[in-house]
């Protein structure tokens, strides 16, 4: 330092002293200026007080020389001590030079500026408010410093600070939060325990609403929960937990929506704790916000379905996840099924009441969270200002529902969920969801290949949803792609208590009409078109879950519509081998699910028109399958059909395929569906056909098992000489067939033998014998 310069009014002494290494004869020049601005404060000579601040900042603090600094530091501190309650007017001054030094490369160095602003500070006590923002900005870098000295010395001045800001009603806190946001995404395991302390004081304070200014904090406060050390973990913790209570007292001030996304990113978070602490949010909002959060639904489905496939390691999370899932589902209602147009945005009242406590648990397990759709399904633009309408973007949730369920490795509960998400929007708005119907229908047909049978379960409800959903018959409903394939339906009949309506005319084709029956839509049809046609194209699904799935359906919608669509589509299947499978297949579902109950005895006496058209109808389809017609005419008791019938079997191409569908025929009339029959071959003379028809079979067999036990299940039958058919036995009708419509018997047996022919016709090209074709039957 130049030894000739003029350092007026400080003293050769005390400039001599200030430079000196050793730290005593820097205190002592620090006691000289004491006394130095005393005087000048008594004399009120603020002119030299700023004069000698003034020299100890530039000549002295900022100077080059590291002894020089040390002794401005000290100096600084001596004149603020001198002003007393005056220092307040020379702050800015004070302060300045100090915080310059806080970013000095000499450790020592940094511990006497944080020991010089502390007694500045001390001194100043509320003054230094004003000046808040530059000192909390020079103590979050002191924070996280590397010497435990500087450290120590800081974490002294930030109690001071601490105590200030507490016991004064001045803070400004719209200043501060800028640079709280911008310290907040700190790294650094000292910075954050900072940051968090802070927020946990000005918390505390009862003047300051710091919940106003949550959702520019809340983002970096979820990295802080994740750091690895418990202590600022649990602070953090504490922190959101305070933050929640003050929620729950005032929800009507919260900016729920300003929040939204935030929490969404978080819910998706590796991080165990993180999640389960944004979920728990969630939860709260969902619960608090209502129909506020309704614009957010995508988002907050795209966070929480994968969630729910969580397994016990997870299982707090899951839990959460479920409830947020739940809670969110019921604040779709009927009203989201309006047009598009502006409602007012109020506060909604859930259902549920928000009684539970805010969770807070470290899970331990280290699985990572697959959100399983693209990012760009987790933030939106927020709708957060007054009077913007809610409305429920049935688009985006769309597309996030269509995701989680094409991809295949999303868990079981996810697609459950996905898909009681699917048929909640279904129940509730149906003319939206129906624009969305083409693009669905595919995936939800695919999906009935699922290897859960709850996932079959939930998706079959969906689809007879759509299928039966009036607003189907006019949204997103178009004719078919192929003509061949439509039917008359206007017959076809919802789910009722009563009796089901007639079902057409015996023999009616009705071939060019679309369906137009206000109950079942469009959709019911060809949803029957495409399920038979995966069936065809996956017969692993029609052995493993084609019973299964058809019985659902029965119970879902209408046992008789489905049969009946059914047969009029397998009545034009040009696959014979897969038509006959699949009759088969029926039939057995007819004769044997208790789901079909009342559909068998609708068709078991044939007495109204009704129960004849459905005969008629399922017949002519049933005829791919010589076993299962004459099964069919044994269920509507019409057993001289049944006999004649047999007598064509001789005609046909016995193979053993056919034999092992007589024997489980035989089988069937053991069962007790076939009780009535049994007991009917008491009654010999009105009944000589049935005898007949039966030992038409036991003269099909081969003498196995299914032989013998039709043997002597006809060899119980009394007076066999009765079984002679005489005129008078032939004109003269049972009883239960007196008041019934005729049928005409000759036309179906035509139609049997014409559908036969076609089969054998397939059989010999497949096997290149095409020369034998003259065995077909002749008409």
């Amino acid at each position: 330092m130049n030894a000739e310069k003029d350092f007026a009014p400080l003293t050769p002494n005390i400039v001599r002293a200030l430079n000196d290494k050793l730290y005593e004869k820097r205190k002592v020049a620090a006691l000289e200026i004491e006394k130095l601005v005393r005087e000048f404060v008594a004399q009120n000579n603020a002119v030299q007080v700023k004069h000698v601040i003034q020299i100890l900042s530039q000549e002295f603090a900022l100077s080059q020389h590291p002894h020089s600094r040390k002794g401005g530091l000290i100096g600084l501190a001596a004149c603020s001590i001198a002003l007393g309650k005056d220092s307040g007017l020379y702050l800015k001054e004070l302060i300045e030079p100090v915080l310059t030094c806080f970013n000095d490369a000499d450790s020592r160095l940094r511990y006497y500026a944080c020991e010089a602003l502390y007694n500045i500070v001390k001194v100043a006590r509320g003054s230094v408010l004003p000046h808040f923002d530059v000192l909390f900005d020079g103590l979050s870098k002191l924070a996280a410093d590397p010497d435990p000295n500087v450290k120590s010395g800081s974490e002294l001045l930030d109690r001071l600070l601490k105590d200030i800001v507490t016991e004064n009603n001045k803070f400004d806190l719209v200043s501060f939060i800028p640079l709280l946001r911008e310290r907040i995404y700190s790294n650094n395991q000292y910075a954050r325990q900072f940051i968090i302390s802070w927020i946990l004081v000005l918390e505390s304070v009862p003047d300051i609403n710091l919940l106003d200014y949550l959702p520019e904090i809340l983002d970096g406060l979820f990295p802080i929960l994740g750091d690895n050390s418990k202590e600022i973990r649990k602070m953090c913790e504490v922190a959101l937990g305070e933050f929640l209570k003050e929620i729950k007292k005032n929800p009507s001030s919260v900016k729920f929506a300003e929040m939204a996304n935030t929490l969404v990113i978080h819910c998706q978070n590796s991080d165990d704790l993180i999640q389960l602490t944004a979920m728990c949010w969630m939860r709260e909002f969902i619960q608090l916000a209502g129909r506020v959060m309704l614009p957010y639904s995508s988002g907050i489905l795209t966070a929480v379905l994968p969630c729910l496939a969580y397994d016990d390691r997870k299982k707090s999370i899951k839990e959460m996840a479920n409830v947020c899932n739940q809670s969110l589902m019921k604040l779709v209602t009927p009203e989201d099924d309006e047009p598009d147009e502006p409602r007012p945005r109020a506060l909604g009242h859930p259902e549920t009441s928000p009684d539970d406590s805010l969770a807070k648990q470290e899970v331990t397990a280290n699985g990572c969270l697959d959100a399983s759709c693209d990012s760009s399904f987790s933030v939106f633009t927020p709708a957060s200002s007054e009077g913007l309408p809610v409305t429920l973007n049935l688009d985006e949730i769309m597309q996030v529902l269509n995701c989680h369920l094409h991809d295949p490795a999303i868990g079981m509960m996810t697609r459950i969920a996905v898909l009681k998400w699917l048929y909640h929007l279904y129940i509730k708005t149906p003319r939206k969801m129906f624009r969305h119907t083409d693009n669905l229908f595919p995936i939800l047909l695919r999906t009935l290949s699922d290897e859960s049978d709850e996932v079959i379960l939930k998706d079959l409800e969906v689809l007879a949803e759509i299928a039966s959903s009036p607003a189907g018959q006019t949204e997103g409903a178009g004719p078919f792609d192929n003509p061949s394939l439509r039917v008359n339906h206007s017959d076809l009949q919802a789910p009722t208590s009563g009796r089901a309506g007639l079902l057409g005319p015996p023999g009616s084709r009705g071939l060019e009409c679309s369906p137009s029956s206000p109950t079942m839509n469009s959709y019911f049809y060809k949803f029957m078109i495409n399920l038979l046609k995966r069936f065809s194209s996956e017969r692993k699904l029609l052995e493993s879950r084609g019973a299964f799935i058809i019985r659902q359906l029965c119970l879902l919608l209408n046992a008789e519509n489905i049969f009946h669509s059914m047969a009029d589509i397998l009545l034009r299947e040009e696959d014979l081998k897969f038509a006959s499978t699949m009759v088969h297949t029926l039939n057995t579902i007819l004769l044997t699910s208790t789901e079909l109950f009342q559909l068998r005895n609708q068709l078991k006496d044939l007495k109204t028109l009704e129960s004849q058209s459905l005969f008629c109808c399922l017949y002519r389809s049933w005829c791919h399958n010589p076993v299962t017609t004459v099964s069919l005419c044994f269920l509507t008791q019409n057993y001289r059909h049944a006999y004649d019938l047999i007598q064509k079997f001789g005609d046909l191409e016995v193979t053993v395929d056919f034999l092992t569908e007589v024997d489980k025929l035989v089988q069937l009339i053991e069962c007790p569906i076939f009780t009535y029959l049994r007991l009917q071959l008491l009654d010999v003379k009105n009944n000589p056909y049935l005898i007949k028809a039966l030992y038409g079979l036991l003269m099909l067999l081969p003498q196995s098992s299914a032989f013998q036990l039709l043997s002597h299940r006809l060899q119980c039958v009394p007076n066999p000489e009765l079984m002679q058919t005489e005129d008078s036995v032939k004109t003269a009708p049972s009883s239960r067939k007196a008041d019934a419509p005729s049928i005409d018997y000759v036309e179906l047996l035509q139609h049997f033998e014409r559908v036969q022919n076609k089969h054998l016709e397939m059989r010999h090209q497949r096997s290149g014998r095409g020369d034998q074709l003259d065995r077909r039957i002749v008409l």
